[in-house]
Parts: structure tokens; C-alpha cells; sequence
């Protein structure tokens, strides 16, 4: 298998680390599609990242089509199987997506000249991650620790990326988001995925 994407991706990461938690194999080619020279339409035609070469040649790609095709591979699954389980699951991740959908917007908005940002959208996608981050926060509240999900691998990737890209968020002042990513920050797969400083 190989892994086509950019070390700063919050989508890349959330892929690299299932990949780790699994145990799974895999060469990583390191790409940046906003570059000119980049390679990424040959394995994704949207120029997008990430892409997963299969070992039969064929590309797949969009984070969660990825991660539902790496979840079925060898090493305990982290998608029940049960359908309910099974949507929450998805759920969450969709949720760390929207995250993360939310986070690029308003950093690509920002590297617009002064005059042509729009501080009315970037306010609106401001609105989605806090009312995303006061889900989740009520979500590790019920739960508890617990073991490790696909929501929690989206959801800590965008959190983290936040940290890199956009500081301002804070959401570490939240006690129990900031323990969560703690644990989180603990693990072998998140450790060795980080983006560079």
C-alpha cells in the first residue's frame, strides 16, 4: 500500500494514524497538492489528499472512504460491526471531518489579502467548530474514556491541527477536552504522525 498526502494534513494524519493503531504496512509519499509540480491527480483526480494506492494499483481516496477500506484490513476493527454502533462511529467522524472541513476554510480564507476576506464566513465556520467542539466535549463526557474510536482518532487530529494552524481556538481550556488529548497525545500512532514544527 501507499499513502499519498502532506505530513501538515489533518485528513492525512487521521489515516496515518489508523494505519499505526492497526499495525499496517504501508510507504508514505509525501505530497503537497498546491504545489505545481504535484503528483496527486494521478492517484486522486480531485487533487486532493489523501489517496491510497492499493496493492493492486488502484487509488482510493476521500479520508473516510480510506479509513472504512483500512478498518476492514487486518488488526482489531475500530467500525463496529453492529449497525447503530456502526453509524455512531461514522458519526464522529464525520464529525472530526467537519472539524477539520470548517479549520481549513477559515485558514485558506485568511490567506486571502485583508481587503477580500470575508469576516462574516470566516464567523460562520468559526460558529460550526464551536458548536462541533461543545458536541464532542458532551460526547467524552458520557462516555468516559473508554477505548479508542475513529471518532476519536478525526476528532484529535482536528483539535491538533487547530494547535498548528490555528492557536487562537484554545480548546484546550476545556478540562476534559484538554485530558482526552492528552491520552490521545500518549499513543505511539499520534507521537509519530505530528506535523513538523
Amino acid at each position: 500500500m501507499k499513502l499519498v498526502g502532506s505530513t501538515t494534513s489533518p485528513y492525512v494524519r487521521k489515516v496515518r494514524v489508523l494505519l499505526a493503531e492497526k499495525g499496517l504496512a504501508y510507504e508514505f509519499v509525501e505530497d503537497n497538492a498546491w504545489h505545481a509540480a504535484t503528483t496527486v491527480p494521478r492517484y486522486n483526480p480531485l487533487n486532493k489528499v489523501p489517496a491510497l494506492v492499493m496493492d493492486d494499483g488502484e487509488s482510493i481516496y476521500d479520508s473516510m472512504v480510506i479509513t472504512e477500506y483500512v478498518d476492514c484490513l487486518d488488526g482489531a476493527p475500530l467500525l463496529p460491526r453492529e449497525p447503530a454502533a456502526r453509524a455512531r462511529a461514522r458519526r464522529d467522524e464525520a464529525l472530526g471531518n467537519g472539524l477539520m472541513d470548517a479549520g481549513v476554510t477559515i485558514f485558506l480564507e485568511r490567506k486571502r489579502e485583508a481587503a477580500r476576506q470575508d469576516a462574516a464566513w470566516i464567523g460562520r465556520h468559526r460558529d460550526k467548530i464551536d458548536a462541533a467542539l461543545a458536541t464532542w466535549a458532551r460526547s467524552l463526557e458520557a462516555r468516559g474514556a473508554g477505548a479508542l474510536t475513529l471518532g476519536d482518532i478525526a476528532c484529535g487530529c482536528a483539535l491538533f491541527w487547530f494547535e498548528f494552524r490555528l492557536p487562537e481556538l484554545r480548546w484546550r481550556d476545556d478540562a476534559g477536552l484538554d485530558a482526552w488529548a492528552r491520552r490521545l497525545e500518549a499513543r505511539p500512532s499520534f507521537a509519530a504522525t505530528r506535523p513538523p514544527a
